[in-house]
C-alpha cells in the first residue's frame, strides 16, 4: 500500500512539476519537485526491510508465500510484498487450570510452557495457521495434554517428587502434536499445585510418618553396625589373650627372673640379697635407696 501511495505521489508531483515549468512558474515547481523526491525516497525505503534480532520474515507477495524466510538484518525485498515477522525467541505461556487426578479429584494447577518457533517452518506456520498460531493450535493442545497426563497420576504424585516426571511427559506428548508443525517445546515446568485442604493435610501427615519410619530404620542400622563393631573388637581381644597365654609358661617366667636378677646385681646401688628367696629359688635383691 505504501509503495502504491509513493507511486501516486511521484506521478502527481511530476505532472505538476512539468505543468508549472511550462507556465514559467519555476518557484512553485520546486515544491512539486520536493514531492517527487519524497515519493522516490518512499519507494527506496520499500525496497529494503529490517528484520530485528530474534525474528524471521515471511514474504507474502499478493498471496504467494515464499518458502525462504528472511534472516535478521537488512534484506532486499519486492516493494509490493508484505513481510510478516515471526519471533523465534523462547516464549512463555502461563496457565492456571483445574485438572483431574487418577482418583477423580479436581486439582488446581499453575503451569508454564516454554516454546519457540522453528525458523525453517515459519512460512509453513504462516500458510497453514497464521500469525496467531499460539492461540489457535498451541494453547488448546497444551491444555488437552495437561489434563490427559494428570489423569494418569494420583494426587500424591502431583504433590511430591513425581512432578518432574509429569512435566517431562507433558513436554513429550505436546511435542508429538505440535513439533511437526514447526513449534519446538522446550520445557513445561509446574509452578504450583493446590490440592483440597483435607487431602493436603493427609498427604503431609503420611509423608511425615514415612520420614519418621526411614529415620528409625537408619537408627537401627547404626545400632546394628555398632554392635557388630563391638563383637569384632571383643573377639580380637579374646584372640590376643589366648595367643599370649599360650606363649607364657614357667620356664619363660624363670628365665625373665634370672635376667632381672642379673641386671639388679650389676647395678652400683647398695642392696640386700636374700639367697634362695621365692618359690623359684632365685635370690631376692632389695634396693635400699
Amino acid at each position: 500500500m505504501l509503495f502504491i501511495f509513493a507511486l501516486l505521489i511521484i506521478a502527481i508531483s511530476y505532472a505538476t512539476y512539468v505543468n508549472l515549468k511550462k507556465t514559467g512558474r519555476y518557484r512553485e515547481s520546486k515544491f512539486a519537485f520536493i514531492g517527487y523526491a519524497l515519493g522516490g525516497l518512499l519507494i527506496l525505503f520499500k525496497l529494503f526491510t529490517v528484520v530485528p534480532a530474534g525474528t524471521v520474515g515471511v514474504v507474502d507477495f499478493l498471496g504467494n508465500v515464499s518458502d525462504n524466510t528472511l534472516k535478521a538484518g537488512v534484506n532486499f525485498v519486492n516493494p509490493l510484498a508484505n513481510v510478516v515477522k515471526f519471533s523465534i525467541k523462547t516464549q512463555e505461556i502461563k496457565e492456571t487450570m483445574n485438572v483431574p487426578s487418577m482418583e477423580g479429584l479436581s486439582v488446581q494447577l499453575e503451569i508454564s510452557l516454554l516454546y519457540s518457533l522453528d525458523p525453517e517452518n515459519a512460512s509453513k506456520i504462516y500458510k497453514t495457521v497464521g500469525e496467531d498460531y499460539a492461540n489457535i493450535i498451541l494453547i488448546p493442545q497444551f491444555r488437552s495434554v495437561v489434563r490427559g497426563v494428570t489423569s494418569k497420576y494420583d494426587a500424591k504424585a502431583l504433590y511430591t517428587a513425581s512432578r518432574e516426571q509429569l512435566s517431562l511427559e507433558i513436554k513429550n506428548e505436546l511435542e508429538k502434536l505440535v513439533g511437526p508443525r514447526g513449534i519446538t517445546i522446550e520445557f513445561a515446568p509446574m509452578r504450583q499445585i493446590i490440592l483440597p485442604q483435607g487431602l493436603t493435610a493427609a498427604i503431609e501427615e503420611k509423608l511425615k510418618s514415612e520420614q519418621e519410619s526411614q529415620r528409625m530404620q537408619f537408627v537401627l542400622r547404626r545400632e546394628e553396625q555398632e554392635a557388630d563393631r563391638k563383637r569384632i573388637e571383643a573377639k580380637g581381644i579374646a584372640d590376643f589373650q589366648a595367643i599370649v597365654s599360650r606363649g607364657i609358661n614357667d620356664q619363660l617366667l624363670q628365665w625373665k627372673g634370672i635376667e632381672a636378677t642379673e641386671k639388679l646385681a650389676a647395678s652400683t646401688n647398695s642392696k640386700i640379697v636374700v639367697i634362695g628367696a621365692g618359690k623359684s629359688g632365685l635370690p631376692l635383691i632389695l634396693n635400699q635407696n
